[in-house]
């Protein structure tokens, strides 16, 4: 049987974050913070949460109606890399040369992204 795809920008954030929260070996020092567990997608893109490892903010989640986007904040060629070879769209951030941006566009993909978070 074959299920639609998960394209629901709020759930696709949620299951990134398991997925952080639940490798506990391959990225444990890395946690998920400031969350808005109200968050609700807008068409310009609502924060969700950032990522942390230790003090340092790495990564911040936005959420859009159909997608998420993960903005990392350091490692990012490292991200760029691990993100492209999972077939995931990466582009910089307009305007803005400290953020490398990964577009998670369903629910499988949010596995995929777990990749980037590693890279770091």
């Amino acid at each position: 049987m074959v299920e639609d795809a998960l394209a629901d920008g709020k759930r696709i954030a949620q299951l990134i974050a398991s997925e952080i929260e639940g490798h506990e070996a391959s990225l444990a020092d890395l946690s998920v913070t400031d969350a808005d567990p109200d968050v609700e997608p807008t068409p310009d893109g609502a924060f969700a949460y950032a990522v942390v490892r230790g003090d340092e903010r790495v990564a911040e989640v936005v959420v859009y109606p159909d997608h998420a986007r993960v903005a990392f904040l350091t490692g990012r060629a490292a991200a760029t890399e691990a993100a492209e070879s999972e077939g995931l769209r990466v582009e910089p951030a307009a305007g803005d040369s400290d953020r490398t941006l990964v577009y998670v566009e369903t629910g499988a993909q949010a596995k995929r992204v777990v990749r980037a978070f590693e890279a770091l």
